[in-house]
């Protein structure tokens, strides 16, 4: 005969009640897993849709201080740099989806000058169009 404890349990049952089975462990990793796989998706995909928002809005921007410019001058900007040094922009914003503010293509306009910007970002959006036709 076993001998009882205080609370009337062998001490080897309240030895395996301590913690969890190996089983339970993966079943909630596995209930983890599922649930990750059905979230994973569309919050890699709102990150894409939050870097077009933001790479529209720039092109926005530096469209309009293009216009500002030619609107002040009479003429189109000579360089992107020319709208920072004329203090049209604070800094040349970022292509967020190439991560750098050196990949913007420019339109030269009728005479000399930049006429338009597009995205330098390869490859295409979630509509479907491609970054550097907007």
């Amino acid at each position: 005969m076993a001998f009882l404890t205080t609370n009337g349990k062998r001490p080897d049952a309240r030895r395996r009640a301590r913690g969890f089975t190996l089983i339970e462990l993966l079943v909630v990793m596995a209930i983890i897993g599922a649930l990750m796989s059905l979230v994973a998706p569309s919050y890699f995909k709102q990150n894409s849709r939050a870097r077009e928002t933001v790479l529209r809005h720039n092109l926005i921007t530096v469209r309009q201080a293009i216009d500002d410019y030619r609107a002040d001058h009479g003429a189109d900007p000579d360089a992107l740099d020319t709208l920072v040094s004329g203090k049209y922009l604070r800094e040349l914003p970022l292509d967020p989806v190439t991560g750098r503010n050196d990949t913007w293509t420019t339109e030269p306009g009728e005479t000399s000058g930049i006429r338009d910007i597009r995205s330098g970002a390869k490859g295409t959006s979630l509509d479907g169009s491609d970054y550097a036709s907007w």
